[in-house]
């Protein structure tokens, strides 16, 4: 079963991060908040995919169903 605490260690292992907080307590269904200087430049649907390859497979297979992602920038994170 996945975890929010796994989600978290997955993400952080590729993308730089200022900021993760995962919630979910079901296993499979998930909200995570992501501030990644790494997001500079790239549109909203860029910063997804960057997020979603962070999880490769997982998320083709149904081990994470879903995934409600808000990413950000530091800039835009302290701004907000």
């Amino acid at each position: 079963m996945m975890t929010k605490e796994k989600i978290q260690e997955l993400i952080a292992s590729q993308l730089a991060l200022s900021h993760i907080e995962v919630r979910g307590d079901d296993g499979q269904h998930f909200e995570a908040v992501v501030v990644s200087p790494d997001f500079e430049g790239l549109s909203t649907v860029k910063q997804h995919q960057m997020v979603y390859q962070t999880l490769g497979e997982r998320m083709q297979t149904n081990e994470i169903h879903a995934l409600a992602l808000k990413t950000m920038t530091p800039s835009e994170w302290e701004g907000a």
